[in-house]
């Protein structure tokens, strides 16, 4: 059996990071299985659905590099085919009209609260040998109702939640489809799940509910569900459900706030899935260890400070020039002009970076006027140490442009003035560099052009 997964994104708001781990996780088990992985909008709410909130998701899913092998597939391309499946199971009597108004049902549910009972549908116009129904009231359109199995249970194997049973008798006859004809979300969920064959289905856990009621659709229709995987809330960090209104930012935000692609699946893999104590991890290393036998069972809580500290590990790891490439954009779109240097800058400062966007304020500082911390200019820059700056704004002058010459001469002016080397650092690191704390002086220098180093020297 070829694993087939799916992400069925409803586009009703713009998707985040707790909902973006229900495509990693199905994307990852088809990469790691061989299979295949479908995108899916369910987009039937028509009221909340928007083409904005489509297009997070889709850029969202490009960037972290989830790429579907199949879709992206829109539920309101396909009511032809769901009107032909709820025809199919008229004809075979597996669905019944319901003449019940809503203001019946309402009634009926708060008389049934009242009597301490679960408010459900009572099968009031569900025909049954020997049952004579209701009178058809004139000029209502009917919605079609599931003949939901009686006696007996619902059960399933979930690969993160363990055995569920549920007993057909708490479950009322599902609507399938409504007075106007247009089919409902658990219904349309199977027929999608059927057409696309899908073998398992990895989501979120607030869809438990829905599963019993989609298996005994599935069997209605002659098919075997298929194996199920309910995954935990992701909480944010006040431990609140992360939604849009307890302040989840979209996905694309964080693109936006510079932090890279892999960190990120890196990040989200581990809330909820773990591979001993591995913290960080490659891309490559995530898909060869992941499986669904490692799933969390608890809630993952969102924690903003681990995921610039998982970002910093990757910059770290990756090659200056792959790093150049991405912090590029971002100083043209300051008006910085960069040049061959920027790979061995980015090199020279990403690790006292957690982000795109810090790195491209360091490395603005290497082609861009800079302002001395006005602080450590009073502290470092005195008197006593200007003619130890002069002097060696005027060796710099003529002298070789490499790591090993600059910091030769560096030695010379200390010799020459018996000053020690954080009494000329620092107050140099504040005038090329705006701040006291930067990587090693003559590193930072040779990455320095020579001429902004010796009008910048000057200054002092």
């Amino acid at each position: 059996m070829k694993v087939r997964t799916r992400f069925a994104p409803s586009p009703t708001g713009f998707i985040h990071l707790g909902n973006i781990r229900s495509a990693l996780y199905p994307w990852a088990f088809a990469r790691s299985q061989g299979g295949t992985f479908i995108l899916r909008i369910e987009d039937t709410d028509l009221e909340r659905s928007s083409q904005e909130a489509v297009d997070v998701i889709l850029e969202g899913m490009k960037w972290l590099g989830l790429d579907p092998d199949e879709g992206p597939f829109y539920q309101m391309q396909r009511m032809e085919r769901y009107r032909a499946v709820v025809q199919e199971m008229q004809d075979k009597g597996l669905v019944y009209p319901c003449y019940m108004s809503v203001a019946e049902l309402d009634a009926l549910r708060e008389k049934q609260m009242a009597a301490k009972q679960k408010p459900r549908y009572d099968g009031t116009w569900r025909p049954e040998p020997g049952k004579t129904l209701p009178p058809v009231p004139e000029g209502v359109q009917p919605v079609l109702r599931f003949k939901n199995p009686i006696g007996g249970v619902v059960a399933w194997d979930d690969k993160v939640k363990g055995r569920i049973e549920i007993a057909n008798d708490e479950l009322d006859d599902l609507v399938i489809a409504r007075p106007d004809g247009t089919p409902t979300y658990n219904f349309c969920v199977v027929v999608d799940d059927i057409d696309m064959q899908i073998t398992h289905v990895i989501r979120g856990d607030d869809h438990v509910n829905n599963t019993p009621r989609q298996i005994n659709i599935f069997r209605a229709l002659g098919y075997e569900p298929p194996v199920f995987a309910h995954l935990p809330t992701v909480l944010n960090e006040q431990g609140e459900k992360m939604s849009k209104r307890n302040g989840a930012k979209p996905v694309t935000g964080y693109r936006d706030e510079g932090y890279l692609a892999d960190a990120v699946v890196n990040y989200l893999a581990r809330l909820g899935w773990s591979h001993g104590d591995d913290e960080i991890f490659s891309r490559e290393q995530f898909l060869q260890w992941f499986n669904l036998d490692h799933l969390g069972k608890s809630a993952a809580q969102f924690d903003d400070a681990k995921l610039r500290w998982v970002n910093s590990q990757h910059m770290k790891a990756m090659d200056d020039a792959a790093l150049a490439q991405l912090v590029e954009p971002l100083l043209r779109q300051r008006g910085v002009e960069p040049d061959a240097r920027l790979p061995v800058i980015c090199g020279l400062v990403k690790d006292r970076c957690d982000t795109l966007l810090v790195l491209a304020d360091w490395a603005q500082r290497f082609y861009a006027d800079v302002t001395p911390n006005a602080d450590e200019a009073a502290k470092h820059i005195t008197d006593g140490v200007r003619p130890a700056i002069s002097m060696l704004a005027k060796t710099l002058e003529t002298n070789e442009w490499t790591k090993e010459a600059i910091g030769e001469a560096i030695k010379d002016v200390l010799r020459a003035t018996g000053l020690k080397m954080p009494q000329l650092a620092m107050p140099v690191r504040v005038l090329v560099m705006g701040t006291a704390q930067t990587p090693s002086l003559d590193a930072v220098l040779a990455a320095s052009r020579r001429e902004v180093v010796v009008e910048r020297l000057r200054k002092a």
